[in-house]
Parts: structure tokens; sequence; C-alpha cells
């Protein structure tokens, strides 16, 4: 079965979206004092930044449960998910980890999207007889009841876990923070895995089937979002003008992934698949570049903006006694980093510079198809 360039296609322009956050995480002037999602303190410019990259986990973790029955197909097995999904899980408490906090000391642990995929892989290596429409089900089932069981008392830090953002300490020194809660994440992937008979479909059948989910699934967030508001009315007039209560009206939570979130992005995301399938373009070949790697691109990405934050930091007269590390990436307490204007011009050059890097890898991945540990990265 050839690749699907759709896939490909979206899961690139969600790679370099993805990017922009990580920049501004790390370089933005208020990244550590300021949540842009806040409508009381956040200017618009600032929430749109970070409210665009929002699609990108969800969109991410669903295609890679498409893809993982597109595997099936193909005659993967149950080991190879097991172990996909575990090698997964060592990568991002130990590449990635460092990558994003730069600490020797690896005092803090982030169970993110990576984790969060690579558990799902192996509980869809442990579900691997179970029918692809059955998973869907059950993945619609854990989106939309989610809500009511985040709410339920938590018995222990560990089932906590699985469906809570929390901090678990490790040691006197050392902290596991739960930014991904495995099940809601299980559940985006199982639906994606579930919708993977979708894509076996033809290119214009492809095309048109992903045009009416993505409607579907937008027209169900503005239906519930305006029941919502209909009943808790004060909080939208609250807004200081139109464009906030507009901002308001698509400020979702991602932090646990609420139904309204996934509802918004994977609604998008059926827009974009179809969009994707019209045709070839310079556009899409570009993005296809980068949807071909994912995670070398992913790896890379940590790396390269993590040494471009020291180097502003330097410029702009820091030393390295001054470096803070932990959760504060390595950054000073004083006023540091770059205006928002500086952060996408920083973003554009990480872009263009991973583009080569990620095109001579996918073409060495492609010429070395007997390597099976390519397979992995």
């Amino acid at each position: 079965m050839n690749r699907i360039k759709s896939i490909d296609i979206v899961r690139g322009l969600v790679m370099v979206i993805m990017a922009l956050d990580h920049v501004r995480d790390l370089l933005h002037t208020t990244a550590q004092t300021l949540d842009p999602t806040n409508l009381s303190t956040t200017t618009a410019p600032l929430f749109l930044t970070r409210w665009v990259t929002h699609f990108c986990a969800p969109i991410f973790v669903f295609l890679a449960g498409t893809s993982a029955y597109l595997s099936v197909q193909r005659g993967e097995n149950r080991a190879f998910f097991i172990k996909r999904g575990l090698w997964l899980v060592l990568l991002e408490f130990t590449v990635i980890t460092f990558g994003i906090w730069w600490d020797i000391h690896f005092n803090v642990f982030l169970f993110q999207v990576i984790a969060a995929i690579g558990l799902s892989f192996v509980v869809l290596g442990l579900l691997y007889r179970v029918p692809s429409k059955t998973l869907g089900i059950i993945g619609w089932s854990i989106v939309v009841l989610y809500g009511a069981l985040s709410r339920l008392p938590i018995s222990t830090p560990l089932v906590g876990m699985l469906y809570s953002v929390t901090a678990l300490p490790l040691s006197a020194t050392k902290t596991l923070v739960m930014g991904y809660p495995l099940l809601p994440w299980l559940g985006i992937m199982l639906i994606g895995y579930g919708t993977g008979p979708l894509f076996e479909y033809s290119s214009q059948e492809r095309k048109t089937l992903f045009w009416k989910w993505g409607l579907v699934l937008l027209s169900l967030f503005v239906v519930i979002q305006l029941a919502h508001n209909s009943l808790f009315p004060n909080q939208l007039s609250e807004q200081k003008d139109a464009l906030f209560k507009v901002l308001y009206f698509l400020n979702v939570s991602k932090y646990p992934p609420s139904l309204l979130y996934v509802l918004l992005t994977l609604g998008g995301m059926f827009l974009l698949l179809s969009l994707a399938e019209r045709g070839e373009n310079a556009a899409t070949r570009f993005l296809n570049t980068y949807g071909k790697v994912p995670m070398f691109y992913y790896l890379v990405h940590w790396y390269i903006i993590h040494s471009l934050m020291f180097v502003v930091l330097f410029a702009q007269g820091f030393g390295v006694k001054d470096f803070e590390f932990g959760f504060g990436f390595g950054r000073p307490k004083a006023t540091n980093g770059l205006p928002l204007l500086g952060i996408y011009g920083v973003w554009i050059g990480v872009v263009l510079v991973l583009y080569p890097l990620c095109k001579w890898y996918g073409n060495y991945k492609k010429s070395h198809p007997e390597k099976a540990w390519l397979r992995y990265l």
C-alpha cells in the first residue's frame, strides 16, 4: 500500500505550526509569566498564536492512529505496535526530555504527546484483534464521556494520571508531570484508528467524505458552544469587545482535552484533509517533506530551538551562571527573550533550516527499506 499524501501533507502542516508554539515557549518574553489563552491578560495576536497550535497534538495523535490502521493492512503485527510504543516512551523520557529542558540532572520528566502516543500504541497492540469500527466507537465514547470521568474523585495519584493533568513527585528533586493523561489521548488515537477504513476509498471519495465529516464536527462544536453561552451569558458579556467575544467562543480546553476541543480540532483536520486531496502543488510538496518524517523532525526541532534560545540569552548579556534549569528551560528569571514578531522570525528560520535535513532523511529512509530500525524513527 502506497503512502497517502494527504496524511503526510496535513501532518507536515501541523509539524510546522507546532514549531511556532515551541519557539514561543522557549523564547517569548512573556512565556514564563503569562497564559496566552487567559482572555483577561492576553492580547489577540498572542492568543491566536497559541490557539492555532491547539490543532497540532490531536491531529498528530489521530493520524498516528490512522497510520496504525494502514500499517495493519500492510501486515504489521501486534509485536510491532508494542515495541514501537515502548520505544516512543523511552525516547520521551530520554532524548526528548533533555531536548526540552537541557537539564543533565533530569529533574523534570514531562509525559506529553510522544509518550501518550507510545502507550496508546501499546494498547492498540493489546487490542490488535478488535475490529477497527469497534475501536472507533470506544474512542468516541471515551472522548464524549471523559468530561464526566475527569470530575470523579481521584482514588490514587497513579489512577489520576490516567485522566488528569497532574504532577507526581518521584523524589525530593525529581517530578513527573502528566501533561497528556493517557485516557483522552488514547480516545483520540482510537478514533483515528477507527476512521482508517475511510482512507481506503479513492481520492475523490475521500475528499467528499472528509469535507462532510469536518462540517459535521464543526457544526456540533458551534451548537454546543451556543448552548453553553445561552446557559452562562454573563461569561460572554464580560469580554471587553466584539473581538474578544469571538476569542471567548473559540477558547477551548486542551489540558486536559475537552469534547469541544476535540470537535473543533478534528473538524478542522477533516477540512484540511479534504483540501489536501485536491491535488499537488509547491505548498503540498513542501509540507509533504516534513510529514513523511515526523519523528525525525520532532526530535531535531527541539535541539535547534533550544540552541537558539541560548544564543539569544548570550546576546542579551546573560551567562551560564544565570541559567535556571528544571521547569525554566534554562531561562533566567530576569526579563529575557524576544517579542512576538521576533518569535515569528525565529520560527520561519527554524522551519527552513529543518527542510533540507528532513528531505535528506526522507530520501535516506526511502532508499534503505532493508534497514528495519528506520521504521521506528
